[in-house]
């Protein structure tokens, strides 16, 4: 799960990081362009880096599910499911790495350092 996660946000970062006309596009009907483009690039390398840091998965999962939450909610409100004729592919993949984090989020809840535990609901523990 940790890596379907990583490697869809890695392989977006050539698209935010260039500038891509899609990106362009996507951020500027947010209106977030270029501000949001580079900075949730960046937090999605953050993000993808914790995932294969034993120690910070379960931060890793948090991060990359929030940005997700994100990217979803903006194709349900703003962009639409399909954005400039790729059939869903993006809605697709901020859903797919959505789903990954979840999972691995459960699977690695027992890792969070016991100070911030205390913070989650006893069904997160």
């Amino acid at each position: 799960m940790r890596l379907v996660a990583a490697l869809i946000m890695v392989q977006s970062l050539f698209f935010k990081f260039s500038a891509s006309e899609e990106s362009v596009y996507i951020f500027t009907t947010v209106g977030m362009e270029p501000w949001g483009r580079i900075g949730i690039g960046v937090l999605e390398l953050v993000a993808a880096i914790l995932l294969f840091l034993p120690r910070w998965i379960w931060a890793g999962s948090l991060l990359a599910l929030g940005l997700m939450v994100g990217a979803i909610g903006m194709h349900l409100t703003l962009l639409g499911i399909e954005v400039k004729d790729d059939g869903g592919q993006l809605f697709i993949y901020a859903c797919l790495v959505a789903i990954c984090s979840v999972i691995a989020f459960l699977v690695d809840r027992k890792n969070i350092p016991a100070g911030i535990q205390k913070f989650l609901p006893s069904f997160l523990k």
